[in-house]
């Protein structure tokens, strides 16, 4: 027995200093086992709270449609501006106290339900609630994208009906979806959902009326408000004021005009060296306060080797003539540089004419944009095999037992409430389904065998793809698969290719975001079954708010997504439709594989090469059970670090990653007190002050504000010889 403790308490002090990634003890009773979650979530609940009120409905139909309109309506601008989840908590709180004042409390007879419109005082419950529904439409309708192209680029405009099947079916598939992996993602204690410990710490916070545990410090509210207020004043620096302090590539200076230097320096380079004093930047892909320090280290490894070492490499050896373009674009080339012009190797139905496109000349991509395709691919096969080897006998053995295995304090109190019957996710799938078949089959979005291969890469990868970000919070895409396989079977229809990921890949998206959301619940004991129906009502409401927004602004801005509808330029969409082109319209035959003089068929290795490394690493880590950092290689998430990029920026992860190695690791080590208290509130704060500055302003030009390049770097998005393109 003393040996047996000693090797506990040898575990816990690991567990606390972030050496080991989270594991899981079922036997613990009166908390959860897992410690991020201890101090973060409360381990009682009031099941008497009401949470089905006429002020939660009210309110959260009542953002979602605004979140709706506002994010699709700057989501076509050429500078975005979302209103987060963050916002919505902070503005919904002093509404919902308001309604809770002035509501009659008289009790009313609806065809035998009795009901208030006020039945107490606003709680948490109903503001979780209202935060969700919000949640779930926060990011605008991936499949709206493909209205606009049909529209502007393809001359194949549908009505506004398909349009409308095609988004509400892409959009709700994953809801029914998510129902089957619940059980697994939901309900044990280890899959942390490192990103809903912010917002459950952010509802608790804006909900405390007193600390119990102050004993003498900042309260959780005020410490939230302060920082909040900080970030708020502090953005209009980077912001709007001083932009130029959010890209100091101070190593660029040196020497603006040498060219090398640029491109290794630069904010549009490889940002060696860059300090971003703006967390918008430093903390949009990494989260470096919410991500796992195990799986920081990871990110770090995979971005080092992939843009310090095989970029370099490749570009300045001239692979694929890298140095006739810049050394990190998502742009399309011909061989000397000049722009690709898409439109001269396209017919009137947007179909590639071959003999167009041999006779116009192939596509070219810089070495970083073809090199993070083959890491994409391998990080896809890196998931499913790490995932079998880490986690398939845990898997089997709760397909088996389901709800039978043992429970922490959370899923013990949830047991007060209903669960969700299967038959309504079967009965969602059955009606999202055929809908979809309709859709996809009746205006001739694709064939129907292309939906039933779409929807089963879906439901394939949607566990692994779960269990990575539920552990880690990076979640792995599915949109370069799902490319690829479309563009081989059905070369030259760019519709069919955006459609086919669309249905792959955002029906995962989907599924992974409900089961997020269903932890929060879980965290925060919100009945499953009211859950279900706020989440469903709101993505319904937000898809039809979403499409008609974009509808009217495509109808009525004149030269919408071009540079003469500035500032309507939709810089997203136009990156949707390169991908169009280069996966749909031109085919991974003629980019990745033999085809029509194609070079960067080497890059399909990197399927094989993401299959073996964790295999490798598994039985290395067997042979060598003492060697502890064998255990803590994550291949999904090491190969998954550079899917962002781009458009996501080097300097932006080595931000990111310096944040994390701070509040992550220091303080969680040596300021262990502080950090269990405050961190995961830190993030919450500094979102939301961030979100509520964000205004699509103008300042006067200065040298902190500039009319050129932000950074002063003018050459960091040139090619090898100096010329920007």
């Amino acid at each position: 027995m003393e040996k047996e403790e000693v090797i506990n308490e040898k575990y816990e002090n690991e567990k606390r200093f972030g050496d080991v990634e989270p594991q899981v003890n079922l036997e613990e009773e009166d908390d959860s086992p897992i410690e991020e979650v201890r101090v973060t979530i409360a381990n009682t609940d009031d099941p008497s709270l009401p949470y089905n009120t006429f002020r939660m409905w009210f309110l959260g139909l009542f953002w979602t449609a605004i979140i709706s309109f506002v994010n699709q309506f700057f989501y076509l601008r050429q500078t975005q501006i979302s209103i987060g989840y963050s916002v919505v908590a902070l503005l919904s709180l002093p509404m919902g106290h308001f309604m809770a004042r002035v509501l009659p409390t008289s009790q009313f007879n609806l065809f035998g339900f009795k009901f208030s419109l006020n039945p107490g005082p606003f709680n948490i419950k109903e503001h979780v609630l209202i935060g969700t529904m919000v949640a779930c439409n926060q990011g605008t309708a991936y499949a709206v994208d493909i209205v606009i192209l049909q529209k502007l680029w393809y001359n194949s405009e549908k009505s506004f009906v398909a349009g409308m099947f095609l988004v509400l079916t892409t959009q709700t598939t994953g809801f029914a979806i998510a129902g089957i992996i619940r059980r697994f993602l939901v309900r044990p204690a280890h899959m942390i959902w490192p990103s809903t410990l912010v917002t459950a710490s952010l509802f608790r916070s804006l909900h405390a009326q007193r600390d119990e545990d102050d004993h003498g410090r900042m309260s959780r509210m005020r410490y939230f408000l302060l920082i909040a207020s900080g970030s708020f004043v502090y953005y209009w620096l980077p912001g709007l004021i001083f932009p130029t302090i959010g890209y100091i590539a101070w190593i660029c200076w040196i020497n603006p005009n040498n060219v090398i230097l640029s491109q290794l320096t630069g904010s549009n380079g490889l940002g060696i060296g860059i300090i971003a004093l703006d967390w918008s930047a430093a903390s949009y892909y990494i989260q470096p306060l919410v991500t796992p320090w195990f799986a920081q280290v990871n990110i770090l490894v995979g971005f080092i080797l992939v843009a310090y070492i095989m970029v370099p490499w490749a570009y300045y050896t001239n692979l694929w003539s890298s140095k006739n373009f810049p050394i990190v674009t998502s742009t399309l080339y011909m061989e000397n540089g000049t722009e690709y012009n898409k439109s001269l190797v396209l017919n009137a139905q947007g179909l590639l004419d071959e003999q167009m496109y041999v006779n116009y000349g192939p596509l070219r991509m810089d070495s970083f944009f073809a090199l993070t395709y083959g890491v994409g691919f391998a990080g896809l096969t890196a998931t499913i095999v790490h995932v079998a080897l880490y986690n398939g006998r845990e898997i089997i053995e709760r397909w088996k037992s389901a709800r039978a295995e043992n429970e922490d304090v959370h899923s013990r109190l949830m047991r007060a409430y209903p669960e969700v019957p299967d038959w309504w996710y079967g009965l969602l799938f059955i009606v999202t389904f055929t809908l979809s078949m309709i859709t996809c089959c009746v205006w001739d979005y694709m064939p129907w065998w292309a939906l039933l291969l779409a929807l089963f890469i879906a439901i394939i990868f949607v566990l692994p793809v779960g269990i990575v970000q539920a552990v880690t919070n990076q979640q792995p895409g599915l949109n370069i698969v799902t490319e690829y396989v479309i563009g081989y079977l059905l070369p030259g229809n760019a519709i069919a290719n955006v459609t086919f990921k669309t249905y792959g890949y955002i029906v995962n998206v989907q599924a992974i975001n409900f089961v997020s959301d269903l932890k929060l619940g879980h965290y925060m004991k919100i009945p499953p079954k009211i859950m279900f129906m706020a989440q469903l009502v709101s993505a319904v409401i937000s898809c039809i708010i979403n499409l008609g927004t974009a509808t009217w602004l495509i109808n009525t801005r004149p030269n919408v997504c071009t540079p003469e509808g500035a500032p309507f330029t939709c810089r997203s969409t136009k990156t949707f439709y390169s991908a169009s082109v280069i996966w749909g319209a031109i085919g991974p035959a003629r980019v990745f594989g033999h085809k029509d003089n194609a070079l960067y068929s080497p890059v399909q290795w990197g399927f094989l090469v993401g299959a073996l490394l964790p295999l490798i690493f598994w039985l290395a880590a067997r042979k060598f059970p003492n060697v502890g950092w064998l255990k803590l290689v994550h291949w999904p998430v090491l190969l998954a670090a550079t899917s962002n990029m781009p458009p996501g920026l080097p300097y932006m992860y080595t931000n990111g990653l310096a944040i994390g190695f701070v509040f992550a690791f220091l303080l969680r080590r040596y300021r262990y007190d502080w950090w269990s208290r405050y961190n995961y509130l830190t993030s919450a704060a500094l979102d939301t002050g961030v979100a509520v500055s964000s205004w699509d302003g103008e300042f006067p030009i200065w040298w902190g504000n500039p009319d050129g390049p932000v950074d002063h770097c003018p050459l960091g998005g040139a090619n090898y010889f100096g010329d920007t393109l």
